[in-house]
């Protein structure tokens, strides 16, 4: 099996650094990012594209886009005002209109709002994307076809429709696609929302697309959880079981909101500290032989 990926940067975010890190003091998130004049971090909306051996392109993820109207585009710290992730698809010598299958790891405005067209002034939400397979998390789609009110604003009203109507919406319910075969398997994780779908692609020494459960490198330390996760203490375990995990097998993080580290190698201290080594900023075509 021969994979080869890229990290493919979106529209970029900014967000209240209280909220990010969550009961972790300000005068300790600051040391590991900046944050501005308005207490707000820099963040990436990073996607990774995958190449499979049978010639399919895979994009986990498509990033928060330009959906929005300009007041919530001010409110999130979204500075682009072009769809970044497209450009970024054509960077790396393809378009959103030969992408075989996008992955998501749920459905949060910044993890799925790239599927969308740029916005304009008095237009209906447009599925960009026409030939690609949606495939969701049955616990994750559910919740944003019901979702509870301390998380209904981080969805998008017209996105579930959208996709379905598209005809090419797959619900996952298990460790495999039957589409995507062995190359991709799935986990699930309850901490930050329900069903959140992580996919390692690969298999052994390959890469593990952290989605929220690990954001970026600081969030690799295990008592670090953001204010919107669900059940923090149960982030917690699941990170840990999931650090364990990889590490074992020799699989590399790679992060969607990090705005500096786009991969990076899980290491375990002596006094059992997890942490991260060789991190990159950008990935190009690297091989997955697994």
């Amino acid at each position: 099996m021969s994979i080869r990926i890229w990290s493919i940067e979106g529209n970029s975010q900014a967000l209240d650094g209280g909220a990010m890190f969550g009961n972790v003091p300000r005068i300790l998130w600051s040391q590991w990012v900046a944050p501005d004049a308005e207490n707000r971090i820099p963040l990436a909306c990073r996607a990774l594209l995958a190449r499979l051996d049978n010639g399919r392109r895979i994009l986990f993820e498509t990033g928060i886009g330009v959906f929005f109207e300009p007041k919530y585009r001010a409110r999130y710290g979204v500075l682009e005002t072009e769809h970044v992730l497209l450009r970024s698809l054509e960077t790396a010598g393809t378009s959103h209109e030969e992408i075989d299958a996008v992955v998501l790891s749920h459905l949060h405005f910044d993890h799925a709002g790239g599927l969308l067209d740029r916005w304009a002034e008095g237009s209906t939400p447009k599925l960009l994307f026409p030939r690609a397979r949606f495939l969701v998390g049955m616990d994750a789609w559910n919740r944003a076809r019901q979702p509870h009110p301390r998380d209904r604003a981080s969805f998008i009203p017209e996105l579930p429709d959208l996709l379905e109507r598209s005809g090419r919406l797959e619900i996952i319910d298990g460790e495999v696609s039957s589409w995507l075969g062995e190359s991709v398997r799935f986990e699930f994780s309850d901490g930050h929302t329900p069903g959140l779908m992580l996919s390692e692609i690969g298999g052994e020494g390959g890469v593990a697309f952290c989605a929220d459960l690990i954001p970026g490198v600081p969030w690799v330390h295990l008592p670090v959880t953001m204010g919107y996760d669900r059940y923090p203490e149960r982030l917690i375990d699941e990170k840990r079981q999931f650090l364990t995990d990889k590490l074992s097998r020799h699989i590399r993080l790679f992060f969607t909101h990090d705005a500096t580290v786009a991969m990076a190698r899980p290491i375990l201290d002596p006094a059992g500290r997890f942490s991260v080594a060789d991190p990159i900023d950008r990935v190009v075509g690297l091989p997955l032989n697994g």
